[in-house]
């Protein structure tokens, strides 16, 4: 079983994610911000994950800096209310494999779960 972690301050979304999720297979983990996103991540080594970019502690853009330099090979679904260009172009170079504007349905999270554990390498979802 693939295992995904949601980083989000929000725990309604962080819930929402997780209820799709496992209903799609998934184990999941959660994270309330950027920092304890990059300690779950330690522990619990996750197939991909889902990252917001307006957090407290971390912001997303900076917690995929760090995710990245702990593992260059982290599947990260960047997930935004504010998907301006400048975000979303910047964290794709810096290494995200998709950029998403919220709010997500429950079938396109289970869809882009799907995407960041394949091996096949994607972009831009965002609308």
């Amino acid at each position: 079983m693939h295992k995904i972690m949601v980083v989000d301050d929000s725990a309604f979304i962080r819930a929402k994610y997780t209820k799709a999720l496992r209903a799609g297979g998934f184990e999941v983990v959660e994270a309330k911000n950027g920092a304890e996103a990059l300690d779950h991540y330690r522990y619990y080594e996750p197939d991909g994950v889902f990252l917001d970019v307006n957090m407290p502690v971390m912001d997303g853009i900076t917690t995929l800096h760090e995710l990245l330099k702990l593992d260059p090979e982290t599947r990260v679904a960047l997930v935004t209310y504010s998907g301006s260009q400048s975000i979303i172009l910047g964290a794709l170079k810096i290494g995200a494999r998709d950029c998403l504007d919220k709010p997500l349905d429950d079938r396109l999270i289970v869809t882009i779960a799907n995407r960041l554990v394949s091996p096949v390498s994607f972009g831009i979802t965002a609308g």
